[in-house]
């Protein structure tokens, strides 16, 4: 299963440090992020995903996220 979000994350950094923090969550998912997309896309792979509590979480950073289609 792969879930596809939308996100407003800029820097390498920030993207590092969330990745981290999700894979606290998540540790058998596969997560990247593709910040040359315009979407500044969150990939999530992997059979255990919960797409409202990443999105929440990232809320709760300060970070705008929200599924793709």
């Amino acid at each position: 299963m792969i879930e596809v979000f939308k996100t407003n994350v800029q820097e390498v950094n920030e993207s590092k440090k969330i990745i981290q923090k999700l894979l606290e969550h998540f540790p058998k998912n596969k997560i990247n992020f593709d910040l040359s997309d315009c979407d500044k896309i969150l990939r999530v792979e992997g059979g255990n995903i919960q797409p409202e509590e990443i999105v929440q979480f990232l809320n709760r950073n300060g970070f705008q996220c929200e599924i793709l289609n």
